[in-house]
């Protein structure tokens, strides 16, 4: 989990299902670009899902961790994401 990740779920739950093309506009080119790579990664890991083209939305382990009720060591892929 980097910063960046962290950064991102905020982003989710703060301004709703987002893009990767949506968080170019909150972050800067760097970010932009390791977002769709980092979306992929969270959503192996739980914390988002993909729930339409390119559109993800935060999941409930996801608020967890953002709540600091679950700590992201603990997790393990998942199965089916993507």
């Amino acid at each position: 989990m980097t910063q960046t990740d962290e950064a991102i779920l905020e982003t989710i739950r703060d301004e709703g299902n987002m893009t990767p093309q949506a968080l170019d506009d909150t972050f800067d080119i760097a970010a932009a670009n390791y977002a769709r790579d980092r979306l992929s990664e969270l959503t192996r890991y739980g914390l988002v899902e993909k729930i339409g083209r390119g559109l993800y939305r935060l999941t409930d382990d996801g608020r967890a961790f953002l709540n600091e009720e679950l700590d992201a060591s603990e997790l393990a892929p998942v199965e089916d994401a993507g």
